[in-house]
């Protein structure tokens, strides 16, 4: 089973910005679509953006303008570039892959505060 392994988060102001990765072991990106949640203490996890395979996006209305999702197929990862982060985007970060079997990476914590 492929696994999916996120990095990149860590605290940072608001204002500032992040990008989060979240590499496979092999090309899936090219293959299924994929997304990022993410989930907040105390909160249900939320879609935050996803990726077709033909590369069509689709944001939360809540960071429309601010983050973008991407993928380096050759690199056999997805990416979550963040900017102009606000408290309220703190959370779990995870990465998943609507395969055969929804696949799901382990979370990285982003904590936007001063």
């Amino acid at each position: 089973q492929v696994q999916l392994v996120e990095s990149g988060g860590g605290l940072v102001q608001p204002g500032g910005s992040l990008t989060l990765s979240c590499a496979a072991a092999r090309s899936i990106f090219s293959m299924y679509a994929a997304a990022w949640y993410r989930q907040a203490p105390g909160k249900q996890r939320e879609l935050v953006a996803q990726i077709a395979v033909g590369g069509s996006t689709i944001y939360v209305d809540s960071v429309k303008g601010r983050f973008t999702i991407a993928r380096d197929n050759a690199k056999s990862t997805m990416y979550l570039q963040m900017s102009s982060l606000k408290p309220e985007d703190t959370a779990v970060y995870y990465c998943t892959v609507w395969g055969p079997v929804q696949l799901w990476g382990q979370g990285t914590q982003v904590t936007v505060s001063s």
